[in-house]
């Protein structure tokens, strides 16, 4: 029951966790770009660390992974014209052939036109949801933590509850 319940406590821990706004902000757009990247490979591998392995906040994190995840699929058409673009860059194939070339690279899928396209794409939309999204979180995150703090389920969710009774035995 506890597994089902992990998304619903990272949502609830998002909202009324002492994160700042700009840790929300951020944890949103580099879910973005984990979003877009198509999955099963070492780029959304690594993307998935910095996530997991910075201060961004990992509820909103993988909340827009999720959302974008769908968009992803939307966008294949234009992210395959961007990938095919930079791959047959004539000024860029020997990077490309370079890199191909380093034991570890191929792996990331870099030569998948959709993958780069996704990752480039995800890279340029980041900073402009980063700055679309920061300012509704600093004005409406401080009083919805509030709110939401006061509500038995969320208590549970967030182990708040859980600590009480067993500071209480």
């Amino acid at each position: 029951m506890l597994f089902f319940l992990r998304p619903v406590r990272f949502l609830a821990k998002a909202m009324t966790d002492e994160a700042t706004p700009r840790r929300l902000a951020a944890g949103f757009a580099l879910g973005i770009v984990i979003g877009l990247v198509p999955k099963g490979n070492l780029t959304a591998i690594a993307l998935m660390i910095v996530l997991c392995g910075t201060k961004v906040n990992l509820g909103a994190g993988m909340l827009s992974a999720f959302l974008f995840s769908w968009v992803g699929t939307i966008t294949d058409p234009l992210t395959h014209q961007i990938g095919l673009a930079l791959l047959t860059w004539e000024s860029l194939e020997p990077m490309w052939t370079a890199l191909y070339n380093t034991p570890v690279m191929p792996w990331t899928d870099f030569n998948n036109t959709i993958v780069l396209g996704s990752l480039v794409l995800g890279l340029l939309i980041a900073y402009p949801a980063y700055r679309l999204v920061e300012p509704p979180t600093r004005r409406y995150t401080p009083p919805v933590s509030e709110r939401l703090k006061k509500f038995k389920i969320v208590q549970m969710l967030w182990g708040s509850e859980w600590a009480g009774r067993l500071g209480q035995a």
